[in-house]
């Protein structure tokens, strides 16, 4: 009975738990289960923390036992007992938090990210930390000093990143949600390869506080789950102003479920010519062009429209996203942070620790960085990317002038061969081509699955929206899902 729990979604679990078909223990064992039968071949996590999860769930049974005898039941937290993953880019206190590296192999966090705190005053139950490219550089999960996390429809293939483990734990019906981070499109990416909804909210509404920098002026913290409405429940949660974060916004934080039904009729639906360029998969292209129909049968407005300067995001990306990994990367020196590798001078010391606990990637995007912030070429590298970031910005303003969705492709592919861009860095980046633009914005982004291809591959469709209107994202997202099927298929492991 408590494997057939795990394919639940979340509002079905919280209505089993609350009338009492089976308990906060029974459903976390379910999950465990399912990982030991599986992780094996998926390898999603880096660290499970199976006892405190089950004296946490052992806690919730008494509570949902007290409640029961004075009739409070629907005063319980809305997230009481469910398991949940965190990325392991994401602190949680007393837990191991390595960023994938070597370099932090065996760190403990202090303290617990407020956006995890947040769930955890809901009820929820961390359950482990996921599989991510080192310090989230990378775009397949392969870059991992702990090894590759594997695609639950096709092990052969790349589950995408940097959130990769929490892409394919809950599309391998190992937990109900997870928790990721995105900085060029490391949410909705691995969300798009592994057929499972993926959230990048706006730059500001969720606390960075307790995420492990890569890009500050990038960085968001969001979620996947199986659907958008289960991924609007977390994000609600996980949202909100939070002091120990200068850049955490100062904005309400709507009930996101309750206009979710709405629909969409009027909704304005901009679709950027740019996205669909040469290169990209055909199925895809034809996959998003029929999802859009799809909308217009619903009731949408749809809106030919242009983000001219698409074409120069990718470079402005990756001239800005390392130089901020640069200067974010140098407290790993074996002294503040990181495993120290050598016992000669300072000056050694520094050499050995980053050059042994460092990988490949993370030490080109350090010296690539570092190279654009350098004196002589700060102005003409990263100074120009900065300028061309602000008109990539307007771009997005302007649009929604007229349009209050966007929606495209979110992979110019569907997932890949693990090691097929092992010696080609740039057409590993050019993963990212569609999903990097929203980061640059800090507009909201989400995936969901809209389709297959010939090799029975997830594919993916990005909606993004104005600036602190997940809401309308959300409205969409469950539109769709309700006049489709997509979101409920699931790989047969």
């Amino acid at each position: 009975m408590s494997a057939d729990l795990t394919f639940l979604s979340i509002f079905e679990m919280q209505a089993g738990l609350r009338s009492g078909d089976f308990s906060c223990t029974e459903l976390l064992e379910g999950h465990l289960q399912r990982i030991h039968i599986f992780e094996p071949r998926i390898h999603a996590f880096i660290t499970l923390v199976e006892e405190s999860a089950r004296t946490e769930a052992k806690k919730a049974d008494s509570r949902f036992v007290d409640a029961r005898k004075v009739n409070q039941i629907d005063q319980l937290p809305a997230l009481l007992g469910i398991p949940i993953a965190v990325k392991d880019l994401i602190t949680v206190k007393d837990v191991r938090c390595s960023c994938g590296s070597k370099v932090l192999g065996n760190w403990i966090a202090p303290f617990t990210a407020t956006a995890v705190q947040h769930l955890i005053n809901a009820g929820a139950i961390i359950i482990g930390k996921t599989n991510t490219d080192e310090f989230a550089m990378g775009s397949s999960t392969e870059t991992s000093a702990f090894g590759p996390t594997f695609n639950p429809w096709d092990t052969t293939r790349v589950p995408g990143g940097s959130s990769g483990g929490s892409a394919a734990a809950v599309a391998a019906r190992m937990v109900p949600a997870a928790i990721g981070s995105d900085t060029g499109g490391s949410i909705r990416q691995p969300a798009a390869f592994c057929g499972v909804t993926g959230m990048k909210p706006s730059y500001g509404r969720v606390s960075r506080y307790g995420l492990v920098a890569y890009g500050s002026s990038l960085d968001s913290m969001g979620a996947f789950a199986r659907s958008g409405a289960e991924t609007a429940l977390l994000i609600g949660i996980m949202a909100g102003l939070d002091k120990m974060d200068s850049t955490s916004a100062a904005q309400p934080v709507p009930d996101y479920l309750k206009k979710i039904e709405n629909g969409i009729k009027r909704l304005r639906l901009g679709v950027p010519r740019e996205y669909f360029i040469e290169g990209i998969q055909p199925e895809i292209s034809n996959t998003i062009k029929e999802s859009i129909e799809t909308y217009r049968s619903l009731g949408a407005e749809i809106i030919e429209i242009s983000l001219p300067h698409t074409k120069y995001a990718l470079p402005v990306y990756y001239l800005i996203a390392p130089a901020e990994a640069s200067a974010n990367l140098a407290r790993y020196d074996g002294v503040r942070f990181g495993a120290r590798q050598s016992t000669g001078s300072m000056i050694d010391m520094f050499f050995d620790t980053r050059g042994q606990g460092f990988g490949q990637e993370v030490k080109r995007r350090i010296m690539l960085g570092t190279y654009a912030l350098s004196a002589g070429y700060y102005d003409a590298y990263y100074g120009q990317a900065q300028k061309v970031r602000t008109l990539i910005k307007q771009d997005f303003e302007k649009a929604f002038e007229s349009v209050d969705v966007i929606a495209c492709p979110v992979t110019p592919t569907t997932a890949f061969k693990v090691g097929e861009h092992g010696d080609d860095p740039l057409a590993m980046y050019l993963e990212d081509v569609f999903t990097l633009p929203a980061n640059l914005a800090g507009v909201p982004g989400i995936a969901f699955p809209v389709g297959v291809d010939s090799y029975k591959l997830p594919i993916g469709m990005q909606l993004m929206g104005k600036r602190f209107e997940e809401e309308t994202l959300f409205q969409a997202v469950q539109a769709f899902q309700q006049s489709t099927t997509f979101h409920l298929q699931y790989p047969a492991l």
